[in-house]
């Protein structure tokens, strides 16, 4: 079987590598969040609550991949699965059943919040090892930061 050869050294990709995965796991776990949420969310703001998750869902998504797709690049396969995902997430636990719209919106700015911290450490670890990551991981950063900031003016 080919392995792909990192041009980084053993201890830079094992933090680099650790960064990818976890960043990795916790924008899958952010998407399942938001789509679940979007599913069961009512209440007078539902339209416009409904289409911001799904804004928050095609963020985490088109990232997911990058992340994916930059740890495959430096040698080290990827896990979403969602065995791992569920032991692995920052998030905390989603509302079951039917959310009303202002826990709806509190619960994604609860989740974007953790999911932010934990990319922000990421950026700090990587910036030596990798700046390509690292800048990887500044976009998903203020990314999420701008759904974070429309999240938290929903509720005021």
């Amino acid at each position: 079987m080919y392995v792909v050869k990192s041009p980084l050294s053993d201890a830079s990709l094992k933090t680099v590598s650790d960064a990818l995965q976890g960043a990795l796991v916790d924008l899958v776990d952010l998407a399942l969040v938001a789509k679940q949420i979007h599913w069961n969310v009512v209440g007078p703001r539902f339209r416009s609550v409904h289409l911001q998750l799904d804004e928050v869902v095609d963020t985490a998504r088109k990232y997911s991949d990058t992340v994916a797709e930059r740890a495959a690049a430096l040698g080290v396969s990827p896990d979403g699965r969602a065995a791992t995902v569920a032991v692995g997430s920052g998030i905390g636990v989603t509302p079951e059943g039917w959310v009303d719209d202002t826990t709806a919106v509190g619960t994604l700015v609860e989740a974007l919040g953790a999911v932010i911290a934990r990319m922000r450490e990421r950026v700090e670890a990587t910036g030596e090892p990798d700046p390509v990551s690292q800048d990887i991981f500044i976009g998903i950063t203020a990314d999420l930061e701008k759904h974070h900031w429309m999240f938290q003016a929903e509720n005021g």
